[in-house]
């Protein structure tokens, strides 16, 4: 996947952790941005505004989350 760096705004990861079902998917994908509760197994976000090198990996991770519980919010604003 290409993508562009824009430096007109940050994307912001959010996880609704009522939502996760404790998949993991988004930690395989995203290690650096994702990590699972030691408790619960839900989803933590280890970094709210990963830089962009990682958004390739996070946009995979919010496609492969079963439970829909990820989104990317953010980017260029005009």
């Amino acid at each position: 996947m290409s993508g562009t760096s824009q430096a007109f705004g940050t994307e912001r990861v959010f996880a609704e952790r009522h939502v996760c079902v404790g998949a993991g998917q988004c930690v395989l994908a995203a290690p650096a941005v994702f990590d699972q509760g030691v408790e619960d197994g839900l989803v933590v976000v280890l970094d709210e505004t990963p830089p962009d090198s990682e958004l390739p990996a996070v946009r995979d991770a919010v496609w492969a989350c079963p439970s829909g519980a990820l989104t990317l919010r953010g980017g260029a604003v005009s």
